[in-house]
């Protein structure tokens, strides 16, 4: 007589066993992420967060000081909130400006005309350059007195300031330059345009909709979700800008000159680790600025619930 209890336990156990196989293949493969993550993200940042709260040096051992390099920063430290200012300037104005750059772009690539990938392949390539090359580039760009910048403004009657030497004008000029590289969002807008159904148009037009109620009534509402994922992202860059208050600068022996002008706060955490040796107080630095941002991302994410809208109506 057959035992089905019997043939039925037989079954599960090699279905159980296989289910073992597959997971133990499956954990060998991501094993050396896994190992790497643990080994080159997840230790360092446990390691930094401990020296924050030690006067690590890099050559003598580590002594625990308690929160001494969190108060210092707020409290003994004025190249800190000069540095937080001038970082707090940049995002403020470059975070706008720099999405409206290239949604506004994006619009008028989007536009059905012949030769319109050529235009946009042009604007995209400078997204692509980087490095200290391009800053050098805009510097001779922005020479008040023979550079390009200034020549045209002055092809209109307008008198240049001079944009790397005057502090006041240091950092509306890095602005400026990192909306020449606007092209890299444009991308996304583009492909978010170019996934609005031509259905909503059609009913807008119907209705009587301007072009321009038609772009804000039914263009807006459904790329919110790129914009959204836009304005996230540069935020966080913004908030990481280094490179041009260390290289943009006439004398390179000071980074941030003028007048600690683009003094910003990565670039004065990395002078404080580098050029002081002060390392637990750099890392201290690095997680204020962790925080911050990550409260600032849990703030957009909480508001883009009033106007972020998804595809079916579902909130993510």
């Amino acid at each position: 007589m057959i035992n089905l209890s019997t043939i039925n336990r037989t079954a599960k156990g090699r279905r159980l066993s296989l289910e073992r196989k597959e997971a133990m293949w499956g954990y060998s493969f991501v094993l050396p992420w896994i190992i790497g993550f643990l080994v080159f993200t997840f230790g360092p940042l446990l390691f930094s967060l401990y020296a924050s709260f030690t006067n690590y040096d890099i050559t003598s051992q580590m002594d625990w000081v308690g929160i001494r390099n969190y108060r210092n920063m707020f409290t003994h430290d004025s190249l800190f909130w000069k540095s937080l200012h001038n970082t707090l300037f940049y995002v403020v104005f470059n975070v706008p400006l720099t999405t409206f750059a290239a949604l506004l772009l994006a619009v008028t690539m989007n536009q059905k005309i012949p030769g319109m990938r050529i235009f946009r392949t042009v604007f995209y390539l400078p997204s692509v350059l980087a490095g200290v090359a391009v800053f050098y580039l805009w510097m001779m760009l922005l020479n008040p007195s023979t550079g390009l910048v200034n020549m045209a403004l002055g092809w209109i009657g307008i008198d240049g300031p001079a944009w790397m030497t005057d502090p006041n004008w240091t950092k509306p000029a890095v602005i400026l330059m990192k909306l020449w590289g606007a092209g890299g969002g444009m991308l996304l807008y583009l492909a978010a345009l170019q996934g609005v159904p031509e259905q909503l148009y059609e009913a807008a037009e119907l209705d009587g909709a301007s072009p321009l109620r038609r772009f804000w009534h039914v263009t807006v509402p459904m790329i919110t979700p790129v914009i959204f994922f836009e304005l996230v992202t540069n935020l966080i860059g913004a908030f990481q800008i280094f490179q041009e208050g260390y290289v943009m600068v006439q004398d390179q022996s000071t980074p941030g000159s003028p007048m600690n002008s683009l003094l910003f706060y990565n670039l004065h955490m990395f002078l404080k680790a580098f050029q002081s040796f002060q390392m637990g107080y750099a890392t201290a630095m690095a997680w204020f600025l962790f925080v911050a941002v990550i409260i600032l991302t849990l703030i957009n994410m909480a508001l883009s619930k009033l106007w972020v809208h998804y595809e079916g109506g579902e909130q993510r």
